[in-house]
This record gives C-alpha cells, sequence and structure tokens, in this order.
C-alpha cells in the first residue's frame, strides 16, 4: 500500500481523533466524516491481516487484497474530508477537555473525542517456521481460510485449551486432519472420544520444526525426527489488544474469557470506562473478521457523533438560557 504523509502541525485538533487506520478506524472515520465531523486517523501502517493473500466473508470484497481494501477505505474517508495520517502514536493524555496523542515525530493531535481501533497481536508459538509461514500456509480460523485449504493435509498445533475445539472445527472443510498434541497433556477420553468419531488422528510428542521447501510447507518434524507431511498447520495465537500507549489515561483491559489473551473492556456501543474514550475492531473483539469490524466502526462512529451532538446541544442551551430571561421564553404557534 502506498503511503503520503499528511501535513499537520501541533495546533491540529479535531472533533475525534482515531487511532488505527485499518476497517473499523476507516469505517468509523467514514460515518463520523458524513456526520460533518472533523476526523484525524492516525495509521501505524501495521494491519494485522497484512500477511494474508485475500480479505474473506467481506461481502462485495471477497478475495481482495487487504491493502487494497484500506487504500479504497482512505479515498472514501478523506472525500468526506477526513484526514489520514500515517504515524506511531507513542503516548496519550489530556489538555483540559481534549484528549491528545503524541506521534513518534514529536507532533501532537487533539481530539474532543478519541476513538482505539489499533487492532491486536498475534502471539504464535514458538516453533521454527511458525512465524515465517503466518497468514499463508500457518493459520488460525477456519472461517477465514478454510475454504483455501478445503481437502488439503491439515494440522492442528495444540498449544492451548482450543486445540480440540480447532480440530473439530477444520474437519468441516477436510477428512485430513492431524491434532499434534506438542505441549498439551493427552485429552479427556470424552474429547477423544469425538475425535476419533470424526477420523481426527491424534499424534503425541512435541513438534520440532515446520518443514518448508521451495517457499511452500511440507509437513512437520517431529522431536523424534519423524516428518509427517502436511499441506497446512493450524495454530492457536494468544490475541492481545494493541492498548499500552492508553494506560497513561486508565483505559482498562481485561482477560478473555477464553485464556487467549486481553481485550479493551467496552461497554454500549464501544464507550471504554474512561469519558469520551471509545474502542471498535478487535482491540474490543479479539474474535471479529474484517466485516464485523467495519460493521463495528461504522455504529460506533454514529454514536460519537451522538455524544458530540448532546454536549453541543449542553452548550447551546446554556448560553439560550443565559441569554433569555425565563418569562420570555415561549413557544409560537404556527
Amino acid at each position: 500500500m502506498s503511503t503520503s504523509i499528511t501535513p499537520f502541525t501541533s495546533t491540529d485538533s479535531y472533533d475525534v481523533v482515531i487511532v488505527g487506520g485499518g476497517a473499523a478506524g476507516l469505517s468509523a472515520g467514514l460515518m463520523l466524516g458524513r456526520c460533518r465531523r472533523s476526523v484525524a486517523i492516525i495509521d501505524g501502517g501495521e494491519p494485522r491481516n497484512a500477511p494474508a493473500e485475500g480479505v474473506h466473508g467481506f461481502l462485495t470484497r471477497e478475495g481482495m487484497k487487504p491493502s487494497e481494501l484500506l487504500t479504497i477505505g482512505r479515498g472514501e474517508v478523506e472525500s468526506y474530508g477526513g484526514t489520514v495520517i500515517d504515524g506511531q502514536v507513542v503516548a496519550t493524555g489530556r489538555d483540559g477537555e481534549d484528549f491528545t496523542v503524541t506521534l513518534h515525530s514529536g507532533q501532537v493531535i487533539a481530539g474532543r473525542r478519541l476513538l482505539i481501533a489499533t487492532g491486536l497481536v498475534d502471539g504464535l508459538p514458538a516453533v521454527p517456521g511458525i512465524s515465517e509461514r503466518w497468514g499463508r500456509d500457518v493459520l488460525h480460523c477456519p472461517f477465514c481460510h478454510g475454504w483455501e485449504v478445503r481437502d488439503q493435509a491439515i494440522g492442528i498445533l495444540a498449544t492451548g485449551p482450543m486445540a480440540v475445539h480447532q480440530a473439530l472445527l477444520f474437519r468441516q472443510w477436510s477428512a485430513d486432519i492431524t491434532l499434534f498434541l506438542h505441549t498439551n497433556p493427552l485429552p479427556a477420553a470424552e474429547e477423544l472420544e469425538k475425535l476419533a468419531a470424526r477420523g481426527i488422528r491424534v499424534v503425541e510428542g512435541t513438534v520440532q520444526e515446520l518443514q518448508v521447501e521451495e517457499d511452500s510447507l511440507r509437513g512437520v518434524v517431529l522431536g523424534d525426527g519423524q516428518t509427517i507431511p502436511l499441506d497446512a498447520v493450524v495454530v492457536a495465537p494468544t490475541f492481545n489488544a494493541r492498548a499500552e500507549v492508553f494506560a497513561g489515561l486508565g483505559v482498562a483491559t481485561v482477560a478473555h474469557e477464553s485464556g487467549l489473551g486481553s481485550f479493551i473492556a467496552t461497554g454500549e456501543a464501544g464507550a471504554t470506562n474512561v469519558p469520551g474514550v471509545w474502542a471498535v475492531g478487535n482491540a474490543a473483539n479479539l474474535m471479529a473478521q474484517v466485516l464485523a469490524s467495519a460493521a463495528d466502526g461504522s455504529w460506533t462512529g454514529a454514536m460519537i457523533n451522538m455524544s458530540l451532538m448532546e454536549d453541543e446541544l449542553q452548550r447551546d442551551l446554556a448560553a439560550h438560557r443565559s441569554s433569555t430571561p425565563a418569562n420570555q421564553t415561549k413557544v409560537t404557534a404556527s
């Protein structure tokens, strides 16, 4: 994706500052632009789905390259007056009633509202080859990538409590599924029965590395030296919201009930525990796919606009009441 840096100064101030230029942040920016709000989107240039060949399950955008989706989204935001700024946010704070974000360049951007759309970081198992093949033939979500590996030999690398669940899920896309216990204990008898009923093989022993030849996954190498041919490997990453830079504002993160990571706690319409700060997309919902993140951003953008409208109404009511005697306020019948 080509980038064009938008000039700005330390005095730039907007109705809303959005940190994160993925599907969720851009969708929120689009909605807010259409609400005639001034919006700045700060994009660190690290989209989670960058390694993937295409976006899937997104109606009208099926198979589109992630970079192309973002390029189109940027253009749509800018067509409504939004500003997209390439840069890393290194600090956040308050300046009176406004929120501030400081970029790596030292520049500061202020906004009446702050929206966190920074996504999450995938923590991958420490097995040689996993990170290099991530998003290609090392996968985690059958709904995102199952079709692309249908009817192939798929290995499930067990590293946590969701391994059996993943194996049973991927069985929908292929009859050739192998569960490698790796660092996990032997599943309970009930789980073993389910795996056997679905024809899923269970292999004990650690996986030492992936076997890759000519830039293609060929299989996994076990601790005893045995090689098992495979076309794809499924892992269970840890999912942790990119939230560290907002800690100074008091934005709360909580552990996910699955034990697979942490996310920013939100209430109705994405509002965080800090008044004036919202969170959307994978930062607030670890399981959201691209389409869900975009929808989340659109709705939350509308809710942020409602919040700003309420502030403006209260301001104008106060001004009206201070300038108009109570006995002179009346409704004129038409």
